[in-house]
């Protein structure tokens, strides 16, 4: 769960695939430091997640008129 892993303080990715292929310690950090990694497929995926949301524009200041 992205969610999940997104919000760890550490996280241990085995890997680079599963079964015989796999078994060796890809990255083990901090979530950002695992996005960083290219042999990690958890990185790959979590990236998307790690994404900072967008700023909201800044209020546009409305006009002043002139009466008189």
């Amino acid at each position: 769960n992205m969610h999940v892993i997104k919000t760890a303080d550490w996280v241990v990715d085995l890997g680079p695939e599963g079964g015989d292929k796999g078994g060796e310690i890809v990255v083990a950090g901090p979530p950002e430091k695992v996005v960083q990694e290219p042999r990690s497929y958890t990185g790959r995926f979590l990236k998307h997640y790690l994404v900072a949301p967008a700023t909201a524009a800044a209020p546009v200041a409305k006009a002043a008129t002139a009466q008189g």
